[in-house]
């Protein structure tokens, strides 16, 4: 009996899918979609969005001559697919791990990922760039930005929408409509029209017709309103028309036949194209269907029921917040919770289905959020914004602009602070203090532990003007969290353990290794707690106390924590020798993070290493 030889074994590369029959290429998603479901339960990563774009992305590989003709993915997070078909099927095992390959598309990692994507909505401007370059350069080169999964949201999608119509490049935009309610109609009517609208009959029929019609400026202008009128019976296109594109869709974007024959028909358009296509997320994985949010990003699980393999149990400061949100909304009913599309990530869920009335995610539009925020807080309302520390950054002018110029009262809640993991770079939140401590009327605030975290997050809450509570991913040390909704004195930190010589000024998550660092080294410790204001007090009777100052932060050292003792001590005139460590001035690949910290020098270990050296 013959051995049957899976598809996908023999495709690793896009030169090979090509060689493959239409007729193939069902199998080909089946297995792709499997082996995805198997690979991911083992390293943990983004799912549901990956199953949902398995036929597309085998289509797009199929019909375009990539990588000469460019795609550009967004959100970056749906590109595993892509990555298997793109010679890393092998490479699987290893993703989001030390070493290996990243969970986002990275430039230096492949030539078939174009531009690197791990925050969203950027497809559309980078693609136009590279059309526009294209055409700079005279080269036959299509350029296509695959937007979706809540990408479409944000501005930047549309200020690049509005600056690409008015081009005459080749460029091609295909929305992944996988759960916005632009078009529920989909189906055999809405595929024909979708392969009629894009073909080259239509197009020259219209073009010849405009010719014919152009003596004759009033019949042209009643055939341009009788065609739009059609189309806009039949597709909701006026939107994207409007900014210039030819729009085509919505079609099914599990239907390989219809999309493969669109994306044929596309390709030999010339201008701005904008195909609609509709997908399910968690396409083909029953567990993910059902619930495609809980499989959006997910650790370790079995593959045969979804369920997820349990870790140690410990709270995590996202679970922290969100108990505290609970807990101070029912004290306040000015309370509003405010998340830009990380409901389940900043930890929201509860508080979203007990205060319904009073959360609102406002999708991926960072600045709208803290806007929107700021606009509440003007009328006495009381605005907590959830956030990731590098989405903050993309929001960087309405903080200053929009709320701190006008000292307004709004809390952030920042979770994320510092590495991140295994999802590298792009969301390590390596910047805040930095970007946050320069910025006036801000108070900013790093708890070292669990129930700190918690105080810090109800002075923040009592403050009148903005505030900022930074916190890492994952667990703290695991202290008990006391239940009740008490503050601490704004700028004023403890010192946590006496010693001689060196004190070590520990900020937020750097309290424990310091501590234990210290212990080798009879060093004093002082908890900052605060970045700004700084415990200027304290920084002062250190310094008169010991010889050495060494400051210990999981941020950027350029302009952070660190950076504000120095200040002080200037201030004061003080010639302390001191030692600031953080993390350094490079973009830190994925890993586990406490690896990570340790190849920073910001585990004990290597903060004693350090101290000694300055000593030595």
């Amino acid at each position: 009996m013959a051995i049957h030889t899976p598809l996908l074994d023999t495709v690793d590369m896009p030169e090979q899918l090509r060689q493959l029959s239409r007729k193939q290429l069902p199998q080909l998603a089946s297995e792709l979609r499997e082996f995805l479901v198997e690979s991911v339960s083992q390293t943990g990563g983004h799912l549901s969005s990956n199953l949902g774009v398995v036929e597309l992305t085998i289509a797009l590989h199929y019909v375009f001559n990539t990588p000469e003709d460019r795609l550009v993915w967004d959100v970056g997070h749906q590109t595993y697919p892509h990555k298997i078909l793109t010679g890393r099927r092998s490479d699987m095992a290893s993703l989001r791990k030390a070493g290996g390959i990243a969970g986002f598309p990275r430039r230096h990692e492949s030539e078939y990922d174009t531009f690197g994507v791990g925050h969203s909505s950027t497809s559309i401007s980078a693609a136009l760039g590279m059309a526009i370059a294209a055409q700079q350069q005279g080269l036959d080169r299509r350029a296509v930005a695959i937007i979706g999964d809540g990408a479409m949201t944000a501005g930047m999608a549309f200020e690049a929408l509005n600056n690409a119509g008015a081009m005459d490049a080749n460029l091609l935009v295909i929305l992944n409509d996988n759960d916005m309610s632009i078009s529920p109609n989909v189906g055999a009517l809405q595929n024909y029209l979708a392969k009629l609208l894009s073909s080259r009959l239509y197009t020259s029929v219209r073009k010849s017709g405009e010719k014919v019609l152009g003596v004759m400026p009033p019949v042209l202008e009643f055939a341009k309103r009788a065609e739009e009128h059609m189309k806009g019976m039949m597709t909701p296109s006026t939107l994207f028309e409007e900014f210039g594109f030819n729009y085509i869709g919505p079609i099914d974007g599990h239907d390989l036949d219809t999309l493969i024959a669109t994306l044929n028909n596309i390709k030999q358009l010339k201008g701005p194209q904008f195909l609609h296509i509709v997908t399910q997320k968690g396409h083909g994985y029953a567990p993910a269907e059902s619930d495609p949010g809980k499989f959006h990003g997910v650790g370790k699980f079995n593959p045969d029921d979804g369920c997820a393999i349990p870790n140690n149990g410990k709270k995590t400061y996202t679970q922290v917040f969100g108990d505290w949100l609970v807990d101070m909304a029912a004290t306040d009913n000015r309370l509003i919770g405010i998340t830009p599309a990380m409901c389940d990530g900043s930890g929201l869920n509860s508080f979203a289905e007990i205060y319904p009335e009073r959360f609102y995610d406002v999708g991926i539009a960072e600045q709208h959020a803290l806007t929107f925020a700021a606009g509440l807080a003007c009328e006495g309302l009381k605005p907590v914004v959830a956030i990731y520390s590098t989405f903050l950054q993309r929001a960087y002018d309405q903080l200053i602009h929009d709320i701190a110029l006008q000292n307004l009262p709004v809390v952030f809640a920042i979770d994320r602070a510092g590495l991140v993991g295994a999802d590298g770079p792009t969301h390590a939140g390596s910047f805040d203090l930095s970007y946050l401590r320069c910025i006036p009327n801000m108070i900013v605030m790093a708890p070292s532990d669990e129930n700190e975290c918690r105080q810090m997050l109800t002075t923040a809450y009592q403050f009148n003007g903005p505030s900022a509570v930074r916190y890492p991913r994952g667990g703290g040390p695991g202290t008990e969290i006391k239940q009740d909704l008490t503050s601490i004195t704004i700028g004023k930190g403890e010192i946590r353990r006496q010693g001689k010589k060196i004190a070590i000024l520990a900020f937020g998550s750097m309290l424990t290794p310091s501590l234990a660092a210290a212990e080798e080294l009879d060093a004093t410790v002082a908890n900052m707690r605060f970045v700004k204001p700084l415990d200027v007090d304290l920084v002062i009777q250190l310094a008169n106390s010991h010889d050495l100052i060494v400051t210990v932060e999981e941020n950027a050292v350029m302009g952070g924590a660190g950076a504000a003792v120095i200040e002080a001590l200037q201030a004061m005139r003080k010639n302390n020798n001191v030692l600031c460590l953080g993390l350094p001035d490079t973009f830190i690949e994925h890993g586990i993070h406490e690896t990570m910290l340790a190849e920073c020098g910001l585990d004990a270990k290597g903060i004693k290493a350090a101290i000694e050296k300055q000593l030595t």
